[in-house]
């Protein structure tokens, strides 16, 4: 695949000979130590995507540096302790002690890096529009340490033509050429944290470059740590790629919660539908209902596409539908628990005693970003309801940026004499290692969005188990 590359007009035939010949040698010396493991791995942002990533580079031989603005993760990382649930302190322990992975608050460290890796967030603002700024604070930041031979690469989910419209002028502002002084590449992470099937080094890895060379050298460095690179003819391309995978599944989701939400209707049980459906050997693939999306990528990754076409005059509006339905969800499980309360007991919300049970976005993780349990809490309590939560993965509820009045809050115990006091308990995250039959056999009413108690529930199943 051919792709033009970029070239600096303002030096002289003579420069650009040098620069070329100089150039040359940075490709094929970067080239030979990706491919022997040798070169020095810098990842910015060591979340959910940029630890994982750094870890598995280390582990097949690369020395890495994580750099992160977060100074206490910093820390609690040299501590060799892992931040989250679903990464073994023996993992963070082993990467340390082998002497090739040091994480870092200062970015000049980066400079020693061979290639840099930017993993940080792409959140939406309040309109939905794409917040783009920790990309260009990072890309702001590299201009300081940005050398001769280095090759960057974006793993954050944008929309298409971020990398080159966004990314590159801001690094091509220190004055060096990308394709010539430093080489830029998008490859998207596809990260599935708790996931045991698939880690980091399983996942192929969707790869593209600014140039020939580029792409070349960014399907060298990942062919080091993962199973197999895709390459693909544009940065944009890329950029594409990772947004079609979300929102394929975030329509799809929000298809079976709109189905179950009619199927309840008619007094059909949804997760016996899919089971039955899926049976099928072609042409069907089940998706399961649940209390909303939540997460980094799927409730929010549609909306840069949205964003997107609307710049070229087109209307999304099979996307924004699917939004609509997902993010309607929180309101529909209220509903349901509101009537079960009324239809049961013969009382409403206001005053009830609530039991959150699972509040991460995602079964086994500790992670509650855009997790539909905050908006359902919250909504109870405009209800007037009295909310606990219980989730053995998040004893206290940190600082978020839309759900700030439940910062704080601390998770009870699931014992018994905690749950005799509660009138309702709503399953919203399905943890391995929820105590089920405790929350059984001491609550009067669960409320279950994720079929969590199927085969668990058995002679309480149609006395005090609703699903929804």
């Amino acid at each position: 695949m051919s792709v033009a590359r970029s070239w600096n007009p303002v030096v002289s035939p003579a420069d650009g000979d040098q620069r070329a010949l100089r150039s040359r040698k940075d490709f094929n010396t970067l080239l030979k130590q990706f491919e022997s493991r040798t070169a020095v791995v810098g990842v910015v942002g060591l979340g959910y995507v940029g630890l994982p990533l750094a870890l598995s580079a280390e582990n097949a031989g690369f020395r890495v540096i994580g750099f992160d603005i977060n100074g206490g993760l910093v820390k609690q990382l040299n501590s060799r302790e892992s931040p989250f649930a679903h990464i073994a302190h023996a993992k963070i322990a082993d990467a340390c002690e082998s002497g090739r992975f040091t994480t870092t608050t200062d970015p000049e460290t980066l400079q020693a890096a061979d290639a840099i890796l930017i993993c940080v967030p792409t959140p939406l603002g309040p309109h939905r529009e794409p917040d783009l700024s920790f990309v260009e604070d990072t890309a702001r930041m590299l201009v300081k340490v940005l050398r001769d031979g280095q090759l960057i690469v974006l793993e954050s989910t944008t929309y298409p033509g971020t990398t080159r419209d966004l990314v590159k002028p801001i690094l091509e502002s220190s004055n060096l050429c990308s394709g010539i002084d430093f080489y830029l590449a998008y490859s998207p992470e596809r990260e599935d944290p708790g996931n045991p099937e698939f880690d980091t080094a399983r996942i192929p890895k969707v790869i593209a470059g600014d140039g020939e060379d580029a792409l070349q050298l960014v399907r060298a460095l990942y062919d080091g740590f993962v199973c197999r690179t895709v390459p693909v003819s544009s940065l944009e391309a890329a950029e594409a790629v990772k947004l079609t995978e979300n929102i394929f599944r975030a329509i799809n989701i929000a298809l079976v919660n709109e189905l179950k939400v009619v199927y309840a209707a008619i007094g059909i049980d949804m997760f016996e539908v899919i089971d039955a459906a899926k049976t099928k050997p072609f042409g069907y693939m089940p998706f399961y209902p649940g209390p909303g999306l939540g997460g980094h990528c799927i409730p929010i990754d549609p909306f840069y596409l949205s964003w997107k076409a609307r710049e070229f005059g087109i209307s999304t509006r099979f996307i924004e539908l699917a939004g609509e339905i997902n993010t309607g969800m929180p309101r529909y499980v209220v509903s349901r628990l509101r009537n079960e309360l009324d239809a049961r007991f013969g009382k409403g919300l206001a005053g009830a005693r609530i039991l959150i049970v699972g509040i991460a976005y995602k079964k086994d993780v500790a992670d509650l970003r855009e997790s539909p349990a905050l908006t359902i809490m919250e909504q109870l309590d405009q209800w007037g309801a009295k909310v606990d939560y219980h989730d053995p993965n998040i004893p206290v509820i940190p600082s978020t940026r839309t759900h700030s009045a439940l910062a704080g809050k601390a998770s009870v115990p699931l014992e018994g004499y905690t749950l005799v006091r509660y009138d309702a308990a709503v399953i919203v995250t399905d943890h391995s290692h929820i105590d089920y039959k405790t929350l059984l056999q001491y609550s009067k009413l669960i409320v279950d969005t994720r079929n969590a108690l199927q085969g668990v529930a058995g002679e309480y199943a149609s006395t005090l188990v609703a699903k929804a």
